[in-house]
Parts: C-alpha cells; structure tokens; sequence
C-alpha cells in the first residue's frame, strides 16, 4: 500500500499588514526584503594590513539557492569594495603570506550529466589575470593553509588512490559497464552514520592532509601529493615556522563516542612522511594556532569531566612539544570563549574564519567572548590570563582578523544591521569599510529591541529582550509571540534577526529571553538544566511573559508561543503545561527523547543530558517527552519540519504529536520542506525561508487575530471543536 505524506504549503496573508509606518519615507520591512540581503562573511586582512578579503552572499536569480564571490576592500575607506571572482560559488579567501595571492574554494560547476562537482581550491594572483584552478581531485578539496614561504599550500580531501584510479579510467575511456557501476547501498557499522548537513556518510572515506607546490603566477602549479592516510579524519592544519611539518587535530579511536570526549594532535613531516602524536588533550579541541615563535599552541576546549550537559569553553595554551599539558588561560573568566550570540542573520554558505590570533610579539591573544548576550573582541594576555574587552555596546562580532602588525578587522551585528566589516583600533574605536545594504536599509523603518531584565521564581535574573511593532503605542493592547531560541545551550543578543523584526513590522510583540541553560551567563547557569530539560527553564519563560502582562500593553488573551530546535522541545512542554497561549508554532523539535536517542545523528552515549539509555531509564524519557503528555494540548499547534533533517529528525518530533493530535481531533497541521535540514531557518533555500515565515505568522493570524485560513481546515469539525475551546 503506498502511503503519500498531504504536505501543507499556503501563502499567509495577515490582516495586520495594513498598518502604516510612523518614521516619514521608511515603509516596514517585509518577509521578501530577505531576498535583497547581502551577507558579508569570513573577512581576512591581508599580511601587510591595508586591504581585506571577504566572501560576499546574497541570494540567487532563482532565489532557491544563494551565490557567493570573493571581494576585497581597502581599509581606508576611500575605495569602494570590489569584486575579485567570477564564479557564483567561490568562498573562503585566503591570502598567502607575502600578499600576492588569494587561495579559494570554488564550488558549483556541473559535469556532463548535470550533476554537482565537488569543489576545488582555485588560486588568484592579485597582480592580475583570472583565477585558475589549481586542484581537480575526484572528491574536491576544501581548508587551504599556506605555508610561511608562500610556496606550497595544505589542504584537506577525502579522495582515495582508488578514486583517482577509476577517473583516470574513465578519462581513457576503458571503463566497462561493471566499473562503470558505483554501488549507492550504505553499508554501516557505527553508531554516527549520518550528518545534518551530508546526510548518509560514507564510512570508508576521511579526510586526509595533501600538500601542493603553488609555484608563481607563470608556472603551472604541482600535482598535490597525499601525505597522511588511514581511518581517520584530519583538521584545523598549521604549518611550523620553518615549514617543515604541519601540525594537525585529529581522533584515532574507531568510535570515539564511546569514550569522554578527547582531540589527539599529532605532526607530520610536509613533504611526507610517518605522523608523530605530541598529545592526547581531553576535551574536543579547535582553532587551534601556533605562536609567533612557534613555541606554543593556542586552542578552543571545554573540559570533558565532570560529565555536564553544558561545559564552556575556555582559551588554552599548551607548548608546542611532545606530552606537553594545557593551561587554562581564562578559568577564572566565567564567559564563554571563542562564541557568539546568535540570530538567522548569518551569511548562508558564507564560510567562518578561525576565531584566535596570536599578537605580532606573542603577549597576548585576540579572541570573542559569548557576554550576557553580547559578543565582544577582547585581547587575553598570553601568560596572565586577564582579559581585556576590546569592543563594547549593544552589538555581536560575528568574525574578526587580525595581522601581526595589530590591525583589526571585523565583521559586526546590532539588531538593526544585518552585519559589515568595521576596522577596529586598539582603544575599540570602530569605522565601517563595507556597506552593501544601506540602499534596502534606508527604505526600512527598523527599530532596536527593549533590553528586559527580570526575576524567575526562585530568584535568577533572566535577560532577554522585547522587539515592538515600529509604530508601537503603550496605550494599545498588542498580541504576543513568545520566541524561544534552540540549543538548548546557546543565545539571543543583541543581533540583527529578521524573523524577529518581521514580526513586528506585522503587528506583534515579540518576547525573546535566554532562559536558564543559555550560554552568556556563566558555566552554572549553562549547566543547571543537567537531567531537568525542559523543566524549570519553562518556568523562566513564563515568569518573562507574565513580567509583559503587567506591563499592560499585552492582550492576555492573544498569546502565541514559538521556537525551534531546543526551542520546538520547550514549544511542545509549554503546550503540555498550560492553556494559556491561543496558538503554538513548533518547528525542528523533539517530543519524544526516546525515540531521538534512538535516530539523532550523534550519540548521548556519555550521561551528559540523561543518565542512562531509554531502555534502562525508560521513565525518565518518558517524564520528559511532551508526547507523555499529549492530551494536556488544546492550544492549536502547527509543526514546521525540515524532510531532511537529521538533527531532530520529524519522527521523533512533530510528525508524532501531529498524529495523536489528530486521533485526539485537536486542531493541528504540518509544515514540511523538502531537501531542508535543521538548518531551514539560517541556511535554508530562500522560498523556503519566506514561505516558513509566513507560515508562522499566518497560523497565529488564524487562531490569535481571526484571520481565515481555510487551508489549514481538513476537518470542519476540528475547527469547530477548537473554537468552543
């Protein structure tokens, strides 16, 4: 019998577009403004400080997918920014130490049948000429890293002597039909076997370290040569100071889950050669840099025991020898390194530049730091420890550079800029380089959020922040949408976030606190929700809308709940606690622990959010799953679903409230798109990101404001049995 999934796709139209905006000559801004974005992504300086490489994003003609270039700007401000490539899909600059070359990724071109090659490093001389093509290895290659000569270029790819070896063949065209046959069965036998953002894996391909010679702008460069192999991944690649080796993170343990987390660092020689572990460091480890004098390695880590749920992560130093041991510069700096707040602002496919550079004479390190929902830049003395806040105000540096001279870099967000590059001078003054939407930007009547602070029932102070309708009047009674960020362990901050201002361009208040597991705060207050998610964190969120109530502005009776991830966990708890909200919007969520443990595409082998398995605890999955709960929902409920998602897979969240909600004729419907991971909301196919925001807003239209929307009716008398509720 073959079963077909009805999938719901409507336009909503709300009857709180009409309003007009207060600010002369700005209009609000619209949910299809998102396709004139442009993102400005992964900044680095160039070596000797007077220019920037970037990628640039913004969405495609076909507004399915997005296109990226590499550009550069001058940082005095006298020149405009320029574009360097002209591919529609080239990122991740970087610039080879004496400054005459760019290194790139350059992805989407098509083979002969149309499908998909995979990316290749691509090299620019900034003396002029095109860029050219400087790896054609079967399965791409990605993560370049010069050497300190200019000369030859590391790189990651997970092709294989025997893909090399069937191209070859085909090339010579001696294939017969069973070469010609690629098997697409997947064979597993481990407990991590797919990806969010791959899919299936393959477990027999890694990614392996190659070397290039580059050569200069006239010769060809050479042919790259593999020089580690072996079952296991490679990462995070840096050159020693003479060339020599490359120094490298990796995990040489067959399935690593099984153990507490821990990140090996090994050398190899440059021109090949038998890799040379220097230390087992026991936490996951990244960003990892190599001092001026290369004498000491500096290293992102969190540490691995006590076993936590949440465990911050810190700025280590460790030297740069065999069994040597990591200190913890900022243990006593209860912020979290190395982090950001977060909204749907980051540039899609942009790419991210590393996060820590060493200072020209070694002192000391530039680093971010995850602050009460801001994101600062701060200098970390090398040897002390004490930090040093280089930036300041109501904003996030989502990226940074820095040169050896002290030049600075950096890619900043407020609420009501979605994010350009500001160079930074050593007293965190600020002058901007890049302003590609300030046409868009000039038309929008944007206003900066209400920063909230309040006390949940057992005295903790909650932060969080109130984003009002751009014409908001104190007088009036507005509905509400409750907003509630995933993780659970990260933050809303000051950022820009369009769904948040779209909102309330569209009439609504918008609520949107860091409740009790938030990163920002310390590492108790990350950590207190271990073995009691969700829980008291739900407490928090009520305790920040009743603090609106009494505000007066906020008609009791229109309250609308919404989040995903971690988010669509608490969506789900809320509804199984209270009645109070009139409408609900769960999107990437998980109501059924037992079954995610079972399908997620990592483990929780370790006892970090449970303490044992479901099939040893069962209750204590139970206790925690809304799905225990279901006949508790009256509230109507729209799940949004991403079909490829396999972080909170669909089966183990909506799609099984959805259909209890149905035997139980409550009023309930799905959203689900099609080819999106748990990434929809940030990275999303562009429609797709519009039609998810309209979705949102046109169900609690329909249950809040009254506006019809018969498409979501499969049943007259479900809707019927709803509105006696």
């Amino acid at each position: 019998m073959k079963i077909t999934l009805s999938i719901v796709l409507i336009a909503a139209v709300s009857s709180l577009s009409a309003q007009t905006p207060t600010s002369p000559g700005k209009r609000l801004l619209a949910d299809k403004d998102l396709f004139e974005f442009i993102w400005v992504a992964d900044p680095e300086l160039s070596p000797d400080g007077t220019q920037a490489a970037f990628t640039r994003v913004n969405c495609d003609g076909k507004r399915t997918g997005y296109e990226t270039s590499i550009w550069l700007t001058p940082l005095n401000g006298k020149q405009a920014p320029m574009r360097m490539t002209n591919g529609k899909h080239d990122a991740q600059p970087r610039w080879s130490p004496d400054g005459k070359y760019l290194v790139f990724v350059r992805g989407g071109e098509k083979d002969d049948a149309g499908k998909p090659k995979p990316s290749q490093l691509a090299l620019l001389s900034l003396t002029g000429g095109e860029a050219r093509a400087i790896t054609d290895l079967p399965k791409g290659a990605s993560g370049a890293v010069w050497s300190p000569d200019s000369k030859r270029i590391a790189f990651l790819s997970d092709t294989t002597r025997e893909d090399i070896q069937k191209a070859e063949r085909k090339k010579k065209a001696d294939t017969n039909a069973e070469d010609e046959h690629e098997s697409d069965v997947h064979v597993i036998s481990r407990a991590i076997y797919r990806d969010n953002d791959e899919g299936y894996l393959d477990l027999k391909r890694h990614s392996h370290i190659w070397v290039l010679d580059v050569g200069d702008a006239s010769q060809e460069p050479g042919k790259p040569v593999q020089i580690t192999s072996g079952n296991y991944d490679e990462g995070d690649l840096v050159w020693s100071k003479d060339g020599s080796r490359i120094y490298f993170l990796t995990r040489r343990v067959d399935e690593p889950y099984y153990d507490l987390p821990a990140t090996d660092v090994y050398s190899v020689p440059s021109r090949g050669g038998d890799s040379e572990m220097l230390a087992t460091i026991p936490m996951y480890v990244g960003n990892l840099t190599l001092s001026p004098d290369g004498r000491q390695f500096a290293f992102h880590g969190a540490v691995s025991q006590p076993v936590r749920s949440y465990s911050q992560p810190d700025l280590w130093v460790m030297d740069a020898v065999k069994d040597a041991k990591p200190r913890n510069l900022t243990a006593e700096y209860d912020f979290d390194l190395g982090s950001s707040v977060f909204g749907d602002n980051a540039a899609p496919r942009g790419g991210h530049a590393r996060s820590l550079y060493w200072s020209g004479d070694g002192r000391s390190l530039f680093d971010t730091v995850e602050k009460q929902g801001r994101t600062l830049l701060v200098r970390v003395e090398a040897q002390s420890g004490k930090v040093t806040e280089v930036t300041h105000g109501e904003q996030a540096v989502l990226d940074f550079s820095v040169n050896s001279d002290g030049a600075i870099v950096s890619l900043i967000s407020t609420p009501i800029q979605i994010g350009d590059l500001f160079t930074v001078s050593a007293d965190g003054a600020q002058t901007r380089i890049t302003d590609f939407n300030q046409k868009l930007w000039s038309q929008l009547n944007l206003t900066s959020p209400e920063e909230i602070n309040y006390t949940s029932f057992d005295g903790k102070r909650i932060q969080g922040w109130i984003q009002k309708p751009p014409d908001f009047d104190p007088h009036k009674k507005y509905p509400l949408i409750l907003n509630i960020h995933g993780g659970p362990h990260a933050a809303y901050g000051w950022v820009f976030d369009h769904e948040f201002q779209w909102m309330a361009a569209k009439g609504y208040v918008v609520l949107y606190p860091n409740p009790r597991g938030s990163t920002s705060y310390g590492q108790d207050f990350g950590n207190i929700i271990q073995y009691h998610y969700p829980g008291d964190d739900y407490r928090d969120l009520m305790a920040g809308v009743d603090e609106l109530l009494k505000r007066g502005y906020i008609d009791e009776k229109k309250l609308g709940v919404t989040g995903g991830s971690g988010g669509g966990v608490l969506t789900d708890w809320t509804i199984t606690h209270t009645d109070r909200f009139a409408a609900a919007v769960s999107q990437r969520d998980i109501s059924n622990w037992a079954s995610w443990w079972y399908t997620a595409d990592f483990t929780l082998f370790q006892p970090n959010w449970f303490k044992a398995p479901p099939f040893e605890d069962p209750q204590d999955y139970n206790n925690r799953s809304s799905i225990t709960f279901v006949k508790n929902i009256h509230t109507p409920v729209l799940f949004v679903l991403g079909q490829s998602d396999y972080r909170t897979p669909p089966d183990s969240g909506g799609e099984q409230l959805f259909r209890a909600l149905k035997y139980l004729k409550r009023p309930t419907a799905m959203v689900v798109f099609p080819r999106e991971s748990h990434e929809l909301s940030r990275s999303g196919e562009p429609w797709h990101r519009i039609e998810r925001l309209d979705h949102i807003v046109g169900w609690f239209d329909k249950w809040m404001m009254g506006v019809p929307h018969p498409e979501y009716d499969i049943n007259p008398a479900t809707a019927a049995a709803s509105s006696a509720h």
